[in-house]
């Protein structure tokens, strides 16, 4: 990976983030303090603040007939790692906004996706493809 993102998310309790991102999906800890944690998302830099008060509204846009939540952020991975992921997820009876599947199926694009919530109400997706180098930005 050439150039890992830094994102920062609000979370409504910093202790309640680190079991999430922590245990849930298996994301290393780095730097932390008591009101903000650095995770290693699949080799990209989240960072979770705590902010009293804070409320994530979502809109839902229609993809490929799921109401696919907005916004949301997440990683690609190859899929044997959403493999891993899909099934941890499953394992710990994660409720999915979105169930793991395929989406695009036998078109170009062709994706395996999965959405949900973290405690706080940030969306996440975790998506594959097959071909990643081909399909990730495809324009037709």
């Amino acid at each position: 990976m050439n150039n890992p993102f830094h994102l920062a998310i609000p979370v409504h309790d910093i202790k309640v983030a680190n079991l999430f991102y922590g245990e849930v999906l298996g994301c290393p800890r780095g730097r932390a303090s008591d009101k903000w944690t650095d995770f290693n998302l699949f080799g990209h830099q989240l960072v979770c603040h705590e902010v009293t008060g804070s409320r994530i509204e979502l809109a839902h846009n229609p993809v490929d007939g799921d109401q696919v939540p907005v916004p949301h952020f997440g990683v690609v991975l190859t899929l044997p790692q959403w493999h891993e992921l899909k099934d941890r997820l499953v394992e710990q009876q994660m409720a999915f906004v979105i169930e793991p599947h395929v989406r695009f199926q036998g078109q170009p694009g062709e994706q395996a996706t999965m959405f949900f919530l973290d405690p706080s109400g940030n969306a996440l997706e975790f998506k594959a493809f097959a071909n990643i180098d081909e399909a990730l930005f495809r324009t037709e």
